[in-house]
């Protein structure tokens, strides 16, 4: 999940916050503080953790709950919205012909972005053209180029000239009927004079319409510098944070996208070519809280299962009424979907359970549960009840696996079951869950 550590601290919070018999200063004091620990811990910068805690406190201290929402949920909500307003300004650019400059230190996933970038705008029927103007990089043009083919659009670039002005003057009337143009410019080990000039070059002579800078989340609190340096030269108007699917703290990178005008636009989850999310500050930190993101979740089962009963597999995901065969379709949905972690974090409630499973274990445990499960019968899956001994020996057999790897399966559906079942039956959480399905905003 994004952020991991970061998520795990501040759903203790929140945990804090429910599992209270009542709300009062001395636990709102106690709360802050947690707060503040959690997000120093993830790198987020010091004055910008004094200010959210700050004002969460004085928030929580000094506002009544609205009508009809407990002071738990309040308290929580408020977090949410301080949250959520560190990273406002962050949305998805939007789907329209343009330029793009892409922009970015060594390292930061620059040339992998853009290839990425571009086979989001090629899938939404976009011509896209890449212009390779990384001239210093010397395998900058032939990665460019390969991932140019492997999302399906055409490279411009000339090997062995170093004016990378005069490439994108001359890439930029090659592609004059397309769409959507990204440049790909050349990055330096630290800020330097010749590489600001440079980028301001490209920038006069490209007229782009987004200036993008590709930070890696890893880079901590230089973040900070970073951006501001790289803003002030070409004037940034947006920041995609990279590798945020790995064990970076992160915080220092979203502080400092806070305190530049820039929005964040994306964000690289993974190495695949698809591994780039839109960045939506609610839906971010929803998912970073534990609450869940049905949007996305409907979204992500659209785009990769289908458009055909989108709807009624994402509710079957989330119910507690399913048989065996019914978690067979949802296996084979979840596994198009993609990483297991990634869709569990959608799910509301389900991103403390994944705190406590190994994804890597489950992700094979789930290929060897498929198996055993094309071995058992349409009754059987139909009706898990009347699998006893016999049958569990028989579909073993047939499967290549043991008798208590059947059993496992059984075990893991019925608690999986009763989980769920517990979940839905939460009348609350049903009804907001419902809400969001039946939203038109599921661009379904």
């Amino acid at each position: 999940m994004v952020l991991e550590g970061l998520g795990k601290s501040l759903r203790k919070v929140l945990g804090r916050i429910t599992d209270a018999s009542n709300i009062n200063e001395d636990l709102i004091k106690e709360v802050s503080k947690d707060l503040q620990r959690a997000l120093l811990q993830a790198d987020v910068n010091v004055q910008l953790v004094l200010a959210i805690t700050k004002k969460v406190e004085s928030r929580a201290l000094e506002e009544r709950p609205p009508a009809g929402k407990s002071a738990k949920e309040h308290v929580v909500k408020i977090i949410y919205d301080e949250l959520v307003g560190v990273l406002n300004k962050g949305q998805p650019l939007p789907m329209k012909a343009q330029r793009i400059m892409m922009v970015g230190l060594y390292g930061q996933g620059k040339t992998t972005t853009t290839g990425k970038l571009a086979w989001q705008f090629s899938k939404k029927g976009f011509k896209v053209g890449l212009i390779a103007a990384d001239v210093h990089r010397p395998a900058a043009y032939d990665q460019l180029l390969q991932l140019g083919e492997k999302v399906g659009v055409e490279v411009y670039g000339e090997r062995g000239s170093k004016n990378a002005p005069q490439i994108v003057e001359n890439g930029l009337r090659k592609f004059k009927e397309k769409n959507i143009i990204i440049i790909d410019t050349s990055g330096r080990h630290a800020l330097e004079d010749e590489l600001i000039q440079e980028l301001k070059d490209v920038s006069d002579v490209a007229r782009p319409d987004e200036r993008l800078l590709v930070l890696d989340s890893q880079v901590g609190q230089q973040a900070g510098p970073q951006a501001a340096a790289f803003h002030e030269a070409v004037g940034v108007t947006g920041v995609v944070l990279t590798k945020m699917d790995g064990t970076a703290k992160g915080g220092g990178a979203l502080s400092a996208v806070s305190q530049t005008q820039a929005r964040i636009v994306y964000l690289g989850v993974g190495e695949q070519i698809r591994d780039l999310e839109p960045f939506d500050a609610n839906r971010f930190i929803s998912r970073l809280l534990g609450m869940g993101d049905v949007q996305s979740l409907l979204e992500l089962a659209k785009e990769n299962v289908g458009d055909t009963d989108v709807e009624e597999t994402a509710r079957n995901m989330m119910s507690g009424r399913f048989t065996l065969k019914d978690m067979y379709h949802q296996m084979e949905a979840v596994n198009k979907m993609g990483p297991l972690k990634k869709v569990m974090s959608m799910i509301p409630g389900f991103s403390n359970v994944e705190d406590k499973m190994d994804m890597e274990d489950s992700q094979e445990r789930l290929r060897k549960y498929k198996v055993i499960m094309d071995s058992m019968t349409d009754e059987e899956l139909d009706d898990p009840k009347i699998l006893k001994a016999s049958r569990v020996k028989r579909i073993a057999v047939g499967a290549g696996v043991d008798g208590s790897d059947v059993r496992e399966l059984i075990k893991q559906y019925n608690q999986s079951k009763k989980m769920m079942k517990g979940m839905m039956g939460n009348r609350k959480m049903r009804k907001q869950l419902m809400k969001q399905m039946q939203s038109g905003d599921l661009g379904l």
